[in-house]
């Protein structure tokens, strides 16, 4: 074993691994679902989801920092008030796990209105599997026990019911979905490096008019 793994399989460089974890995981995932979905002429999906990953990452922050900031508000911690301390992020961990699978459903659909049945199948394997990225992009952050027993279920339960009630989605993210859209008034593809940040936070509103 080289110096190197050594050094990231320590227990004090567990942050460390677990961030690489995922990512490694993001790249091969949608490497192999591009690969798949090529023949099918659907791999674009892979490149929706990826721009998604990315604006996950850095919406994840702040949440994660309101969350932080009314638990210091509430003198919320982990020695006075355990029981609501994890309670609380549970709820953020559950409601940025079900904005991704509310984003990945509206992405499915988006590809599979034109798409044979078995691809429009796969299309939704390939969703529904993405949802178990999403989980270790937030257990970089939430790496605890209880997080990794509670959230993949939530994530895929989200996913599943969204699935059949796509409504749900749009009701209960497509503000937030729309909130992305109104910083780019006009949409449309735009050319030029200024814009590349914005035609990525454009694409999270799907199929919300």
């Amino acid at each position: 074993m080289s110096d190197f793994s050594r050094w990231l399989l320590h227990e004090d460089q567990k942050e460390v691994f677990d961030a690489l974890f995922a990512t490694v995981l993001a790249i091969v995932f949608l490497g192999l679902s591009a690969l798949v979905l090529w023949p099918t002429g659907k791999a674009m999906i892979s490149f929706r989801l990826a721009q998604g990953y990315w604006v996950f990452c850095i919406v994840m922050y702040p949440v994660i920092s309101l969350t932080i900031l009314l638990q210091r508000l509430f003198r919320v911690d982990m020695d006075s008030h355990f029981d609501a301390f994890v309670i609380s992020n549970l709820v953020t961990t559950g409601f940025l796990l079900a904005g991704w699978s509310a984003y990945a459903v509206l992405a499915v659909q988006g590809f599979a209105v034109d798409a044979s049945t078995w691809v429009t199948v796969l299309l939704y394997v390939i969703g529904f599997l993405s949802t178990f990225v999403a989980f270790h992009i937030v257990s970089t952050l939430y790496p605890g026990s209880a997080y990794r027993l509670v959230n993949p279920p939530l994530a895929f339960a989200s996913f599943i019911i969204f699935s059949i009630w796509p409504a749900g989605a749009r009701l209960l993210y497509g503000w937030f979905f729309n909130l992305f859209k109104c910083l780019t008034p006009g949409g449309g593809p735009r050319g030029g490096r200024e814009h590349f940040v914005a035609d990525i936070l454009t694409s999270l509103a799907i199929d919300m008019n």
